[in-house]
């Protein structure tokens, strides 16, 4: 087969898979697992394939029309890059694992058929977004995403917290899709096409009229879909879906679709300094922000959560510098170690019955009842934390040289100011993300206390996948010799500089987040957990002194009490309580767009009912009383109608004589 035919097939399988698994869900439940792991699984052979044979050379480029429109035509297209090739194995790596893990996780949901079929349709919406040559085609691809992220995040509709998540997730994202929709009409109407390679070839020529504009309207679409500041704020409460859809969402699909887009439209963005300087700002503020939420939440998912805006702020960091080849060598490094972040919790809140962490610090020997989750987690967040030589270090790295390029003036592809936004939040958010990092893993795997409970071993599936993901998080970095040749010629080497400052500064934050427990961990010894549990939000050594001085601990709710061991509050401190509720940024849009939308709509309700109501109503009651008044004078006596027409006859005779006179 012809590389164009087998890259058709890449999300062509997946779909096909959906169908199927959808339509034989319950007529033959004994090929829904089958059903769920092979079409992935297939896809991810032929796309390693299409990258082998596409070898990061020229890009493999096919279309035919779709449809005549009579203007702006839309073209079913391919356009594969060396970017384009990496990122579909990817997508295929993971959509892989998670189906596998999702055999033993889900094992005994009712639901597991729709839920298998909406993964394999997710899967192949992604791809069909990696590989499409054509805008319009892609918008497809972005917005079936957007669907099946709210089926899967509201998976366990039974409870009020899924409810809400999917149709917030929904909602944030639909609401940057509307400028990225007008946004991407725009950029065809000065290119004259939807196609990438048209619309690229355009920018080159100078012939975009209003850079500024387009590239801000995609913008806002991007923020939506990859979770960035202002419109990050749907992704936490994500975490409410089953952990595989976690795991899916933040490692390969989603919100991965959002840096891939501007990676493939670069130069659209560069066309305007202003555009990248608010990239910039944007991804200066993500990483920051999301990292100082992520030392404060107690959810292991959340964490997690916070952590992926955060790298994704990496991403989009890199892109406001110009150089898309360290963007997507962290979005690829990224999705192997998050992918096994998540499935790794998976496996520890299956073990521990339980999300929280405090409660996680208060079991023995967790650990060794999880010992395939511990080791491979460990990886994984020796990964994100970019200690050397996991693969998280080289590709961080990439990003901060990048912009030290940029800031120093060595490069000229963004503003110097670009530049230093990124470098200094990027080497700020160094630091947290290592001291996050190790604080997950000391209240996950170190905790004192009652022993673990045992529920035995975990399944097979769930475990191997553990193992495949580890690799690719150990040793991928260790390839940035030899993929420039997919990166355009882009030198990945680590810059001396930014390596020797962001490890150093990720040890400093891991250190001092262990030191932190130490002294956290020994307050907790003379501290009742009633005493906590009552006072959730005072500080640990308030609790201590109150709690000794009545020589009694007070009751509460001790499972769900705040932990005093927990380093996060010792850290951050009085900001502690902020980061917890995102810095309130719920609470904000809650003020300026849900209350003024609740308003309108009441509103809107009152005038519908008192006002417009009323007057439909009346228009019903005056015919009722005419008739009313006109079916009382027919009362069928013959006496009563001669009088009334004799009456009548001597009131017109009057009238008559009156009108006479009067002439």
């Amino acid at each position: 087969m012809t590389t164009t035919t087998l890259a058709v097939l890449v999300p062509l399988l997946p779909f096909l898979g959906a169908v199927t698994g959808l339509l034989l869900g319950r007529t033959a439940p004994g090929l829904v697992r089958p059903l769920a792991v092979l079409p992935p699984l297939a896809s991810l052979v032929i796309a390693v394939i299409v990258a082998v044979r596409q070898g990061g050379d020229q890009a493999v480029s096919a279309a035919t029309e779709l449809t005549p429109t009579g203007s702006v035509p839309i073209e079913l297209a391919l356009y594969i890059d060396g970017f384009a090739a990496l990122v579909a194995v990817l997508v295929g790596v993971v959509a892989t694992c998670v189906q596998i893990y999702s055999t033993g996780y889900l094992r005994d949901d009712p639901r597991y058929p729709s839920y298998a079929a909406l993964v394999s349709l997710f899967t192949s919406a992604m791809l069909l977004v990696v590989y499409s040559g054509d805008l319009i085609v892609l918008l497809v691809g972005w917005e079936v995403m957007g669907i099946c992220s709210y089926f899967l995040v509201g998976h366990y509709w039974e409870t009020p917290e899924a409810r809400a998540a999917s149709i917030k997730a929904f909602l944030v994202t639909k609401l940057g899709d509307v400028p990225f929709l007008i946004g991407l009409f725009a950029l065809a109407t000065d290119a004259g096409s939807f196609r990438v390679t048209t619309v690229l070839g355009t920018v080159a020529s100078g012939g975009l009229h209003h850079p500024t504009l387009i590239a801000l309207l995609l913008l806002a679409g991007v923020a939506g879909k990859s979770a960035q500041f202002p419109l990050h704020t749907w992704l936490p409460d994500a975490m409410a879906g089953p952990t595989p859809v976690s795991a899916l969402i933040h490692a390969a699909t989603m919100v991965a679709a959002g840096v891939y887009f501007i990676a493939r439209l670069l130069p659209v963005f560069q066309a305007s300094s202003a555009a990248m300087t608010v990239l910039a700002v944007m991804a200066a503020v993500t990483m920051a922000g999301s990292a100082l939420a992520a030392l404060a939440q107690d959810d292991i998912k959340r964490v997690l959560a916070y952590s992926t805006i955060g790298q994704l702020g990496y991403m989009t960091g890199a892109l406001a510098v110009g150089d898309r080849g360290a963007a997507v060598f962290h979005l690829l490094a990224h999705g192997a170690f998050k992918a096994l972040l998540f499935l790794a919790a998976g496996v520890i809140i299956h073990a521990s019955g339980t999300n929280s962490l405090a409660v996680m610090s208060r079991m023995k020997d967790l650990r060794a009842r999880v010992p395939d989750a511990y080791w491979t987690m460990t990886v994984a967040l020796l990964a994100l934390a970019a200690i050397p030589p996991f693969s998280g270090f080289f590709s961080k790295e990439a990003v901060l040289g990048a912009a030290e390029h940029v800031a120093t003036g060595h490069t000229e592809h963004a503003p110097g100011a670009a530049g230093w936004i990124v470098l200094v939040a990027g080497l700020i958010t160094a630091v947290l993300t290592a001291a996050y990092a190790t604080r997950l893993w000391l209240l996950a795997f170190r905790g004192h206390g009652t022993e673990a409970p045992d529920h035995g071993r975990q399944p097979v599936t769930m475990t191997a996948v553990l193992w495949v993901l580890a690799v690719p998080s150990l040793a991928f970095g260790l390839l940035y010799g030899q993929l420039p040749d997919w990166f355009d010629g882009r030198d990945l080497t680590p810059v001396l500089t930014t390596s020797v400052l962001g490890t150093g500064l990720a040890l400093v934050g891991g250190l001092v987040t262990y030191g932190a427990w130490r002294q956290t961990t020994a307050l907790a010894a003379r501290v009742p957990l009633g005493a906590v549990a009552a006072h959730p939000d005072a500080d640990a050594g308030e609790v201590e002194a109150e709690a000794i001085a009545a020589h009694a601990p007070a009751f509460g709710d001790v499972a769900y009490a705040a932990d005093p061991a927990d380093p996060g509050r010792l850290l951050l401190g009085p900001l502690h309580r902020h980061a917890a509720v995102g810095f309130h940024l719920d609470a904000v849009y809650t003020v300026l767009f849900v209350r003024p939308v609740q308003a309108g709509a009441s509103l809107v309700r009152f005038l519908d009912r008192e006002v417009v109501d009323t007057y439909v109503r009346a228009a019903g009651a005056l015919p009722r009383w005419l008739g009313a008044a006109v079916r009382r004078a027919q009362t069928g006596n013959v006496q009563t109608y001669v009088s009334a027409l004799l009456a009548g006859t001597v009131v017109l005779v009057v009238a008559a004589l009156l009108v006479a006179t009067g002439a």
